[in-house]
């Protein structure tokens, strides 16, 4: 009987030992819709960690604003009403000004530079994040801003009495500049102002004209590569040091690749969509040197207002950006 029990007592010792331990689950929200190529991008990194961490790490992605509002997912994670998130880097700017960076129109001109402005303001980043309990794993830009137009642009003269669509301050600020007048129009209603004769011009990605289907009024796209806005993918510096040392290599690792993969797929989402344009019969132009020329000047007074407003860590961007 005595053997009997103890082998019982060891069938028992060796189902519980047996049974792996339930998942780590980290909830992961974003505003934006799942077939969004970031969205896919996201996915991707979710079920490269799961597949890492043979199932002991599983990401579930809240798309579409499901979780959180998209300009208060950075809050929702630090409070931890989420493991994780994403958002666009500009709307953390008013918390952390060095967000702006990448926002500051007619600085960089190919997803080159950048990269290479990213490499500058990633360390601010990590280090703002890090103060906030967040811990920042990976950005991925979207496609570059360029110029639609119903009529082409040959000089800044071309822009004067135009009605210029703007969605916020900077875009104001640029149709100001360029003597154009500003037309607060949502992007949701963009198809309807050009139908209307309400605007005559943008300055929005080649992806959003595909989108709204731009054609028609729209006659002429420039890729002025105005700025590349980024998306940050981060998660909650308390939910990732409770991983063990491997498995937090292993969401690095993963982070690292789908940082790589979206800037390829940004790349390509950029050249399909103005293709995409041709093949609708919008005109895919250069602006003239001369034109150019202006805009990068235009480039540089931004460049300079936004780093006497933001201070010494802007200089540590831009210093290096433009003399290095």
């Amino acid at each position: 009987m005595k053997k009997l029990w103890m082998a019982a007592l060891c069938a028992v010792s060796l189902s519980h030992a047996a049974t792996p331990p339930p998942p780590t689950t980290w909830k992961l929200a974003t505003g934006y819709r799942a077939e969004s190529f970031h969205t896919q991008n996201i996915m991707q990194f979710s079920r490269d960690v799961e597949q890492a961490t043979r199932g002991k790490l599983v990401i579930q992605v809240h798309p579409n604003n499901t979780l959180a509002k998209l300009n208060d997912i950075a809050q929702a994670v630090a409070a931890g009403k989420a493991e994780a998130g994403e958002t666009i880097m500009t709307s953390m700017v008013k918390d952390i000004p060095i967000a702006g960076a990448d926002s500051i129109p007619f600085v960089v001109g190919s997803y080159q530079d950048a990269e290479r402005l990213w490499k500058l303001q990633r360390p601010g980043m990590e280090r703002h994040l890090a103060s906030r309990g967040l811990k920042l794993l990976y950005t991925v830009p979207w496609p570059p801003q360029g110029l639609h137009s119903s009529k082409p642009i040959r000089g800044l003269s071309d822009f004067k009495g135009t009605q210029m669509r703007t969605y916020n301050q900077t875009t104001q600020r640029i149709a100001e500049m360029l003597g154009a007048h500003p037309v607060d129009v949502p992007m949701v209603d963009v198809g309807k102002a050009l139908a209307e004769g309400r605007m005559d011009n943008m300055i929005t990605s080649a992806l959003t004209g595909v989108e709204n289907k731009v054609w028609g009024a729209i006659k002429y796209y420039y890729e002025i590569n105005a700025w590349f806005p980024k998306n940050v993918v981060f998660v909650s510096s308390k939910a990732f040091e409770a991983l063990d040392p491997p498995a937090r290599a292993m969401v690095m690792k993963a982070a690292t690749d789908a940082e790589s993969r979206g800037w390829v797929a940004s790349q390509a989402l950029a050249v399909n969509a103005t293709e995409e344009m041709r093949s609708n019969g919008v005109r895919i132009e250069r602006i003239p040197a001369e034109l150019e020329q202006e805009i990068k000047r235009m480039g540089e007074r931004f460049s300079r207002e936004w780093v006497r407003s933001v201070g010494s860590e802007a200089n540590a961007i831009f210093v290096p950006y433009y003399f290095k």
